[in-house]
């Protein structure tokens, strides 16, 4: 079969490196960072599927491909992918949330080809009928009854996006409703992995001890004659304003009360993200944050409290959670949440604590990028998300700017809107905590 050969496009500084991205001349863009720093290639690939590409009567179907990628192709039987993968001492999984789905491996550097052969198997050969369908859908309605159903947070985080999001495909879970992960065919399959599952919607990011003409050359063989798609322009509503408070009740085997709050929040690409990402910090972030000191150490009403704001491409949440102590009435502990919104929408934080935020976020981003799964991990979220695999890098500087005035003007454009609460009540069962 004939192959397309790669285009040069750009190149993003990326620590002391650089990631070199080229396109086929079927879409699929390939991204490389070499880095020797280890005998190692880490192989990811990114589609730009998730659940928000869904309708309603088929979620679930972007986390579904998660499992049924591992299964059988035209070459190989099922379970022959991770044998193959286990024998040269390699590690993969994959992942699906709202705005992509990706799949990688941890590969010894002389066993890139393994990866570049299977990974351009499944983007074109996978098998879908009835037996490989149905087998899958029956692991991912146990692991919803087990992550959702019979978990009292997974199912709190389900109900809270549910309640917030009303027009937005946000509004549904990415391992989808129940009745509709039951009522998948493999026709419906084969129309999503047709749809989505083309190079024109992939990125292959290539990060290790590699010459990059030598993963050029490899990857234009195997996928060069892969056809490309044709990619549905999206097609839903904006989730518009929030005019009213939200308040739903859910009752659950838990020995204390629980508070999952959302305020809907700004898009990763946007300018408050970057404050807002401070702010939870200063507010949740570890032993020495505001809401630990004046819920769990101080008046000792909760035993936990965390905050983060979703990293989506489209405006999510900033979540806040509570779990209240025993005996405690989650109203008690909101009151005093609120008291410290309050007070961060009307003084400035200090200087020590923005600066330990600053300090705390660079850490964990340095950290990340430690090794080589982490730097391609890091590469094919921000090319996928916001189309700059560097953008990491630009965020890392913004950080480094947030002055506490802006932090809190971000912070009175979201945390003083309308918010959306679940309070989880425990149900008085025997199997409380």
């Amino acid at each position: 079969m004939a192959t397309s050969s790669a285009t040069f496009e750009e190149a993003f500084p990326f620590g002391a490196g650089a990631v070199k991205r080229y396109r086929l001349g079927n879409g699929l863009r390939v991204l490389i960072l070499v880095d020797k720093s280890a005998p190692v290639v880490s192989y990811h690939t990114w589609f730009g599927v998730g659940s928000r590409h869904e309708k309603p009567g088929k979620t679930g179907l972007a986390h579904l491909f998660e499992h049924l990628m591992f299964n059988e192709t035209e070459s190989m039987k099922a379970g022959e992918f991770d044998r193959k993968l286990e024998e040269s001492g390699a590690e993969s999984n994959a992942a699906t949330w709202v705005d992509w789905t990706y799949y990688h491996e941890a590969l010894p550097k002389d066993r890139l080809a393994l990866a570049v052969k299977l990974e351009s198997e499944r983007m074109a050969r996978l098998v879908l009928r009835t037996p490989q369908v149905d087998s899958e859908k029956e692991v991912v309605a146990n692991e919803r009854r087990y992550r959702v159903e019979d978990d009292v947070e997974g199912a709190a985080s389900e109900l809270l996006y549910k309640t917030a999001f009303r027009k937005h495909p946000y509004h549904w879970p990415t391992i989808g409703w129940m009745s509709d992960i039951e009522g998948f065919t493999p026709e419906d399959c084969a129309a999503f992995y047709r749809t989505y599952y083309a190079p024109n919607n992939a990125a292959v990011i290539v990060v290790g001890d590699v010459r990059e003409a030598d993963v050029l050359s490899r990857i234009e063989g195997a996928y060069g004659a892969i056809p490309r798609a044709e990619i549905p322009a999206e097609d839903y509503e904006p989730e518009p304003p929030q005019t009213d408070a939200r308040l739903v009740e859910l009752k659950k085997p838990t020995a204390s009360e629980k508070l999952y709050l959302g305020y809907h929040g700004p898009a990763l690409g946007d300018a408050d993200h970057v404050p807002l990402t401070l702010l939870s910090e200063i507010l949740f972030g570890g032993r020495a944050s505001r809401a630990h000191r004046a819920l769990v150490q101080g008046a000792e009403l909760a035993s936990d409290v965390r905050g983060w704001v979703s990293t989506f491409r489209d405006p999510g949440l900033f979540e806040m959670h509570v779990t209240a102590r025993p005996g405690v009435d989650s109203h008690v502990a909101l009151a005093a949440l609120d008291k410290e919104i309050e007070r961060v929408s009307r003084e400035l934080v200090t200087d020590d604590e923005l600066a330990r935020a600053k300090a705390r976020l660079e850490l964990g981003l340095l950290q990340s990028l430690d090794t080589a799964s982490g730097k391609a991990e890091t590469i094919g979220f921000y090319e996928t998300v916001l189309g700059d695999p560097s953008a990491v890098f630009r965020r890392l500087r913004e950080t480094r700017h947030v002055t506490a005035s802006e932090l809190r003007a971000a912070m009175r454009r979201t945390l003083l809107g309308q918010r959306t609460i679940v309070r989880v009540i425990p149900d008085g069962s025997e199997g409380n905590e």
